[in-house]
């Protein structure tokens, strides 16, 4: 996700030597360099005292450390960390600030296809939310949610949704292979078929129901297709699967996101 705001900064015209990175792995910083000329730096230092927006897209079993180091250096900076678990009432108390706002993005964000679910603290502003929302366009979509609690459930649907997507494409090969087709032409077939029908959804102004009900003719071959899926509870088993996700993700906030 890091990569994929500073990729969207630099093609906005955003000059490298504006954009200050701490990375502590080497290889990463030698790419940063090479990629976009920047020069980032493995601790946090005096450069970050002129920062007014300051993004954290860190582990969160390492955010509270991080954090703590780069607090008397940023006090009057905007926050936006994209950690997934990690409640803003404890980046609030790490790094001595209201003014945070989380966000839980997707990988499709990496190609400008993503899109990120945002909660701002009561301390950000319109004008302050205006200028997260710009910084995350080049991602792709915003939807802002007026409980923190909801980026749980945004985190199981869309955060790791991607994933779902992938499993189903996997899923959807190996069926074509099985049926006689070669691997490269069924991984083909399904991508189009996967990326076509979420397009049409997309533009379409009818629920996917009404969609899947015009393609499943009773009798013929969708319909027979629907009726195993039906039979295996598919429906029931992605519902249980993203109640998981959602459990974990709270369950991150627990582990992680403790304030002491």
């Amino acid at each position: 996700m890091a990569s994929a705001i500073i990729g969207g900064l630099v093609a906005e015209g955003l000059a490298p030597e504006r954009i200050e990175v701490v990375e502590p792995a080497e290889a990463a910083r030698a790419a940063l360099q090479a990629r976009w000329g920047i020069a980032a730096q493995a601790l946090p230092g005096p450069q970050l005292r002129g920062a007014d927006l300051v993004v954290w897209a860190v582990k969160p079993q390492v955010f509270r450390e991080a954090a703590l180091q780069v607090r008397p250096l940023t006090a009057e900076a905007l926050h936006l960390s994209v950690a997934a678990g990690i409640r803003s009432s404890s980046i609030a108390q790490w790094l001595g600030t209201e003014r945070v706002v989380r966000a839980m993005p997707n990988t499709p964000a990496l190609i400008g296809r993503g899109i990120s679910a945002l909660f701002a603290r009561t301390a950000v502003g319109a004008q302050e939310r205006q200028r997260i929302e710009q910084l995350l366009a080049p991602t792709g979509e915003t939807l802002w949610v007026e409980r923190e609690q909801d980026l749980d459930a945004v985190t199981a649907l869309s955060g790791s949704g991607p994933a779902y997507v992938f499993y189903l494409l996997e899923a959807m090969t190996e069926a074509g292979v099985h049926l006689g087709l070669g691997p490269a032409q069924a991984h083909r077939l399904a991508l189009a078929t996967v990326a076509g029908a979420a397009e049409l959804a997309r533009r379409s102004d009818e629920p996917p129901q009404v969609l899947r009900q015009r393609v499943t003719s009773k009798g013929g071959t969708t319909h027979a297709a629907i009726e195993v899926l039906e039979r295996a509870g598919v429906v029931g088993h992605f519902g249980h699967a993203i109640a998981a996700a959602g459990e974990r993700a709270r369950e991150l906030g627990d582990e992680f996101g403790t304030s002491h």
